[in-house]
């Protein structure tokens, strides 16, 4: 009993403390008055931490499983990891689709179709839940197969599949309060609340299969339990602390326009995480053809790179929902203060982003990699030095995809997807045929991709702006 009691405390502090706390100290955010870049920071801030916070996590729970279970119950896990991380793109996709409407109701006051808004958006994003939940559950053993999990894990996969599956619904109600409040300016408190489910799921890890020996269904008891909290603390913030967002009887009453306009949103932007997905394992698959050295380089690179450049990335988004706030309340010439403000601040951050990565590539490479290995070493360096010169392109990208979702037009982040990388995958796969350039082909395919997609969105934005500023100040 005294094992338990520190961890009862600790749960006990998940549940009554932290709400607490987090209800004194944090709020939503009117982004359509005050300092512009500020606000902009301020809401990005969160964000970085909260990537930086959910990697160091992946490293622990790598770390805490490999070491006491073993080999076979860390490659079952990590198999299990990759099929959860294209769930959750699925639940992200729908829940920052809605989000852009979230933000432009909040903008402009309009707290009635704001709940309306959220009515149909749970109607809709549930609905897909409960869908991915019973066709996971009752093909879990197809799942597994397809998975290609070699058959001596298959039984171990089986076991912790069935249990983590049971956290969908958790994974999806994270996500979709996360976005809600992030949607009001608000992106501090998920942030906690992520921390508060990294720690447990931490603590739960070790005693479940440390102290209590419960193994590899310990591991994903423990997580879908932090999940639960997470996702549970989060919904019980938006009832106490936010009333623009509770939810009543006859909020549901919901109209077939509106319905349609939530799944649009959702859908389209569902589809572009989706089509970025399937890109990306189209270039590994042919990076794997090139041998075991390129498939290594390639793996330590990219986790440098998606690193680099998750700060971009995590300020597009607050891009994205400051632009949205003041689009729902008519603010042009606030927008395009912003824009020149968020543009100015990616261009700085990218371009000293650059010159380090190609200054320190055979160091970076030297974290995953030991030093003896000079030729995976150089064929890594060499693809940060190609790719990571123009992370400017990546940069702006994350930009375009942002604004193009808060100014109702989500298709646009469709197309831009679709450009840049349709363009790097069939660009990689003709120029790696060519013997002369090889595996160079798919490293310079990446920045002619991102070239590509935001020429065309500053076309279409240069073409169109008259349009959409005159839809503002009607």
């Amino acid at each position: 009993m005294d094992l338990i009691k520190p961890e009862k405390r600790f749960i006990k502090s998940i549940f009554i403390y932290v709400p607490i706390t987090t209800m004194q100290t944090s709020r939503t955010q009117d982004l359509t008055s005050g300092s512009i870049t500020q606000s902009m920071l301020n809401l990005a801030y969160p964000l970085i931490l909260g990537n930086l916070l959910q990697q160091g996590y992946n490293i622990a729970d790598t770390f805490i499983i490999g070491r006491t279970l073993g080999a076979k119950a860390l490659a079952a896990v990590g198999s299990s990891y990759t099929l959860m991380v294209f769930i959750t793109s699925i639940f992200i996709g729908l829940c920052m689709g809605c989000s852009a409407l979230f933000s432009m109701r909040y903008g402009a006051k309009d707290y009635e179709n704001l709940r309306r808004t959220q009515a149909a958006s749970l109607l809709i994003t549930g609905s897909s839940t409960l869908i991915i939940f019973a066709f996971s559950c009752y093909y879990i053993q197809d799942i597994i197969t397809l998975m290609q999990t070699p058959q001596e894990l298959q039984d171990m996969t089986y076991d912790y599949l069935k249990i983590i599956f049971m956290g969908i619904w958790f994974v999806y109600l994270y996500n979709y309060y996360a976005y809600l409040l992030r949607a009001l300016g608000n992106s501090l408190t998920p942030l906690i609340y992520l921390a508060v489910s990294v720690v447990l799921n931490i603590v739960l890890d070790i005693w479940f299969i440390v102290k209590l020996h419960y193994g590899i269904e310990g591991a994903a008891a423990a997580t879908i339990i932090s999940q639960a909290v997470s996702a549970i603390g989060l919904c019980f913030y938006c009832w106490k602390k936010v009333p623009e967002t509770r939810l009543s009887r006859k909020d549901f009453k919901v109209s077939r326009q509106l319905l349609k306009q939530v799944f649009s949103y959702a859908s389209l932007t569902c589809i572009q995480q989706s089509v970025m997905n399937f890109g990306i394992l189209m270039v590994q698959g042919l990076v794997n053809s090139f041998g075991t050295a390129v498939m290594a380089a390639f793996t330590a690179a990219v986790k440098i790179d998606s690193f680099a450049y998750m700060p971009v990335q995590d300020f597009g988004n607050a891009f994205s929902t400051f632009t949205a706030q003041n689009y729902g309340a008519g603010k042009n010439a606030r927008i395009l203060k912003g824009i020149k403000s968020a543009f100015g601040i990616t261009t700085l951050f990218c371009l000293l982003l650059s010159l380090a990565i190609f200054l320190f590539a055979p160091q970076l490479m030297q974290i995953f990699i030991s030093p003896e290995e000079t030729e995976i070493i150089r064929i890594g360096t060499e693809y940060l030095r190609i790719e990571g010169s123009f992370y400017l392109g990546i940069g702006y990208l994350f930009l375009w995809y942002g604004f193009y979702r808060a100014v109702c037009k989500p298709e646009m982040s469709i197309i831009l997807t679709i450009l840049s990388l349709g363009t790097r995958v069939v660009l990689a796969y003709a120029l790696a045929a060519i013997p002369s350039i090889g595996v160079h082909g798919i490293w310079w395919s990446i920045p002619i991709g991102w070239a590509l997609a935001d020429i065309y969105g500053w076309m279409y934005y240069w073409r169109k702006k008259n349009a959409m500023l005159s839809f503002l100040t009607k």
